[in-house]
């Protein structure tokens, strides 16, 4: 009941974490080993999507399936070194293709590093017209401005609802049960090369 308390109260104060954040605070701070699953069913409920947010609806998924071509989308997942230190891994993914065009992870997951990796991972004469992220606050204001300059159009999604962004979320699960759980990273760069290594791997399978 106590970690149940605990999971809630850590939801409840810091609304832009989700429950791979909350895991990784909990492994880090307190030593408590819980899996993101676990942690999803004792987070509180959310109340209703307000009006004009992505929705869990045959609307939002029908958006999703006739605009595919034309969306990625990119979200965080946390590893933790064999020396116990958080690192934060940026996937970047095309709708239509389930292509990963970008992977890369940092010690320091600022709005400035996110917004370069998505400048690499988007070339110039690209043809998407949408992008969707999360409520994170490295999503500053300033980075979705950057990204509007670019021409795409940024959907946010509600907050701790990550079957707005499901094959982001979906592609995570992949990376993690293929790649993430086989090891234990000793330094950045060792992540770093293991990520290389695997996102060539799963793209050679989703060639158009």
């Amino acid at each position: 009941m106590e970690l149940q308390h605990l999971i809630r109260k850590m939801a409840h104060e810091n609304p832009s974490w989700g429950e791979e954040r909350i895991a990784s605070e909990l492994l880090l701070k307190l030593g408590l080993r819980v899996s993101p699953r676990t942690i999803r069913k004792y987070m509180p409920k959310l109340p209703a999507t307000p009006p004009g947010g992505p929705r869990g609806d045959q609307r939002w998924a029908t958006f999703l399936k006739n605009h595919a071509r034309v969306i990625i989308a990119c979200d965080f997942c946390v590893v933790v070194t064999a020396s116990f230190r958080i690192l934060y891994v940026l996937v970047v993914m095309e709708h239509a293709s389930r292509r990963l065009i970008h992977l890369n992870a940092t010690l320091h997951p600022t709005a400035t590093w996110t917004l370069q990796q998505l400048r690499e991972a988007i070339p110039s004469d690209h043809a998407y017209r949408f992008i969707i992220h999360d409520h994170d606050s490295i999503f500053s204001g300033e980075l979705d401005a950057s990204l509007t300059r670019l021409g795409l159009k940024v959907i946010t999604t509600p907050v701790r609802t990550p079957k707005a962004n499901s094959l982001c979320e979906r592609l995570i699960g992949t990376l993690r049960r293929e790649c993430l759980d086989w090891i234990i990273p000793l330094s950045e760069r060792h992540l770093r090369k293991a990520l290389v290594s695997w996102m060539a791997h799963y793209n050679r399978g989703r060639r158009r």
